[in-house]
């Protein structure tokens, strides 16, 4: 009851060879098969850049400011396959005809079928196959998808609806145990990446159940023996506390329908017993077991995180609700049975890391791509095995290689409490279900606004419907399974809109709705500054404020903006501005055109005249009508060529221009560029400036920071305003400083 998984990547335009594209299989359970290989993909990307004037003598004043262009992009993905053992045949042939060439030599495989199909591999693909350490597999996947997955971990609630719930990873995932019930158990203390040690383990595990099951029930398959423990009742089987005490079992402290001796009753009924009975009293006595050495090893070692995996869990609810009754009763509540979304795919994920430890694919981070992954199955135990042929758990994985390594803003007060949506819509079935209708609705506008991005293709339409066609199934599938991809949000939404919408190569729908409406505001820029230098100082403050809020309305004036303000610390900000100037200021940026040019930008200049540095953030990638960095580039030379004050700034690095790594409409702050933080961090930044519906209430509304912070939106959603207090076009205008 082992598994075994295998590694590598075709080369040519798939890979780009075979020294850094490793095959993994991996074999598990004895039923599944995972298979792992890297590819390349090829994306078109929207890229800008400012118009040659050299050797003109002016621009023509309504030119667009800078030109688009679409481009090929080659970007590196991880795949992941998951599939029944009887179909080893066929994925060898995939793997001979796509993922192999003459100068491949290996294959990596892990698990007990390395063994069993090792012969068939190496007469197949005419490749050896290197057998890899299953625990060092495992572990190393378990690390990968902890530190690249947010939303990996879960724990199990059997009476809750859903019954998922999800953990925010920490930023630091170590130390922890790995608990691995495959035919015995193993527990594993993980320190470090690549420091472990095997601390227990017991010869009592999946294997057990699977023999005595077999032996007691004449099942020899191991879904139908969870089938059967599913619909049984241990009661009648197992001894329980109040059948040995009866009424006196109250004075010990005890209840009375704790398992006082498993299969108790056996020795003294003068009865047949069911197979579901039987069953479900195997699966107990076994659970318990290992939940108490469970709990015994992670308080021996000051551990709280432990993690289950093992072809005895893979997503069956019977096993992890057994499981975790069991933790729960002997650690008191203290410690948590959590399990993971990816759990079939850990020794694939470890042997592909392990072949391509020449590329380090660790330095990098790594996102998953929701438009071609499965999502986690809620498997009813109700269900017979062959409904069930999805255990609960993956059918497919990607894993999109990112540009940068992201990393945790510095500026978070307590990075592992960080939760950067401000609606759990899994838990929330009303905001869930006018979230998906909106989405829902939205569709059809999209798929125009796709469509017209590219006037020239003749096959826009066509993708635009196939587009259609895998955002709407995924809709319905989040409508069934709203955990399939972890907590459900309204970010999440978005992301899986984006990911749907670049699978089909529109890369950047609004490129020239931004182009022409950045064009306009850049035109009315010096307008604005005059105005607002004419202004007394404490009239320009509300002015830039009122100019931040208007231009995120993506409107021209502010009369939409609803008054009184929903959240009002403006006094409270126009006090503090009295006072020193702020070292750095952090900005995250939102829209195009007025908000970034007419809103963000005399904001910044008024700071920077006070003497603060500032750091201005800008997605790295596109996403709706947001303001990418390659665009906020240009916007801030056209600018820089109007304002000295800008122009000056820009030169003395008092004014930097970064990507936050994201290419998302709202903001994780956990996962930020590298670059970014490290400059927030060399800088001293002192204020951080969060503006936008998806950046500062769909996420971050409740964001505690180290330092002081602004958040900005107007509501431009009638049922978000109203669940929130207010009306249609309430602002939030959120200052916030940190307790001392």
């Amino acid at each position: 009851p082992d598994g075994c998984s295998v590694g590598h990547g075709p080369p040519g335009p798939l890979c780009p060879g075979p020294e850094s594209c490793p095959v993994c299989v991996s074999f598990a359970g004895g039923s599944l098969t995972k298979l792992a290989y890297y590819s390349t993909v090829q994306h078109k990307v929207a890229k800008v850049r400012s118009f040659d004037h050299s050797g003109k003598d002016t621009e023509r004043e309504h030119e667009p400011p800078y030109e688009i262009s679409v481009q090929e992009e080659i970007t590196a993905r991880l795949h992941f396959i998951k599939f029944e053992n009887t179909y080893i045949e066929a994925c060898l042939d995939f793997i001979k005809d796509h993922l192999v060439n003459t100068e491949t030599k290996v294959i990596q495989a892990t698990g007990g079928g390395a063994y069993k199909f090792k012969d068939l591999i190496e007469e197949k693909l005419r490749l050896k196959v290197d057998k890899e350490d299953v625990m060092t597999c495992l572990i190393k996947g378990c690390n990968f998808v902890l530190k690249n997955i947010p939303h990996e971990a879960f724990v199990y609630q059997k009476d809750s609806d859903p019954e998922f719930r999800f953990q925010t990873n920490h930023p630091h995932i170590f130390p922890y145990l790995l608990v691995n019930i495959g035919s015995g158990v193993s527990i594993v203390k993980v320190e470090t990446e690549d420091r472990f040690e095997w601390v227990g383990g017991s010869s009592i595990g999946g294997g057990t159940f699977w023999g005595l099951g077999a032996l007691l029930t004449k099942t020899k398959k191991f879904d139908e023996l969870l089938h059967l423990a599913s619909r049984g009742q241990h009661s009648n089987v197992d001894m329980l506390v109040r059948d040995v005490y009866g009424g006196a079992h109250q004075t010990l402290g005890l209840s009375g329908n704790l398992i006082a001796s498993s299969f108790g009753k056996s020795a003294t009924a003068d009865q047949e017993f069911s197979k579901e009975d039987m069953a479900k009293s195997l699966l107990h006595m076994i659970s318990n077991d290992i939940g108490q050495l469970a709990c015994l090893h992670a308080r021996l070692h000051s551990l709280d995180r432990v993690y289950f995996g093992g072809f005895f869990i893979r997503g069956h609810p019977v096993t992890m609700r057994t499981i975790t009754y069991s933790i729960n009763f002997f650690s008191k509540g203290e410690v948590q049975a959590l399990f993971l979304r990816h759990e079939g795919y850990l020794g694939a994920i470890g042997a592909f890391l392990k072949g391509a430890e020449q590329d380090n694919p660790n330095q990098y981070s790594w996102g998953e791509n929701y438009a071609g992954s499965s999502g986690l199955m809620s498997a009813s135990p109700e269900l017979g095995p062959a409904q069930r042929a999805r255990s609960g758990t993956f059918d497919l994985l990607e894993m999109d290689r990112l540009e940068r390594p992201l990393v945790n803003l510095p500026l978070l007060l307590d990075p592992p409490s960080y939760v950067p949506d401000t609606v759990d819509l899994t838990d929330d079935a009303l905001a869930r279900k006018y979230w998906l209708t909106c989405f829902e609705e939205a569709l059809d506008g999209v798929v125009k606004r796709a469509v017209a991005s590219q006037p020239d293709s003749v096959d826009a339409a066509e993708r635009a419907e196939k587009f259609r066609q895998k955002y709407w199934n995924k809709l319905q599938t989040l409508r069934q399974q709203p955990f399939a991809y972890g907590t459900l949000t309204v970010r999440s939404l978005l992301d899986t809109r984006e990911h749907c919408l670049n699978e089909f190569n529109f890369p950047d729908p609004y490129s020239k709705v931004k182009q022409r409406e950045n064009g306009v505001a850049l035109r009315c820029f010096p307008g604005v500054v005059r105005s607002l230098d004419a202004l007394g100082w404490e009239e320009r403050q509300l002015a830039l404020v009122k100019g931040l809020l208007a231009g995120n309305v993506f409107d021209w004036g502010a009369k939409a903006v609803s008054e009184p303000w929903l959240v009002d610390s403006y006094s409270e900000w126009l006090q503090r501005l009295k006072g020193p100037p702020h070292k750095c200021a952090l900005i995250f940026a939102d829209n195009s055109g007025i908000d970034i040019i007419l809103g963000v930008f005399p904001f910044v200049r008024e700071l920077l005249l006070r003497g603060t540095e500032v750091i201005l953030a800008c997605n790295s990638g596109p996403a709706l009508n947001d303001v990418t960095h390659s665009e906020s580039l240009i916007v801030a030379e056209r600018i820089a060529g109007m304002d000295p004050v800008v122009h000056s700034a820009l030169r003395e690095e008092r004014l930097l221009l970064v990507q936050t790594g994201s290419s998302s409409p709202c903001l994780d702050l956990s996962r930020l560029d590298k670059g970014l933080a490290a400059l927030v961090r060399e800088r001293g930044a002192d204020l951080v400036v969060i503006e936008g519906m998806g950046r500062a209430v769909h996420t971050n509304y409740h964001a505690a920071l180290r330092c002081e912070s602004l958040k900005l939106a107007v509501i431009k959603n009638a049922w978000l305003a109203e669940r929130l207090g207010g009306r249609l076009f309430s602002v939030i205008f959120k200052y916030e400083v940190p307790a001392e």
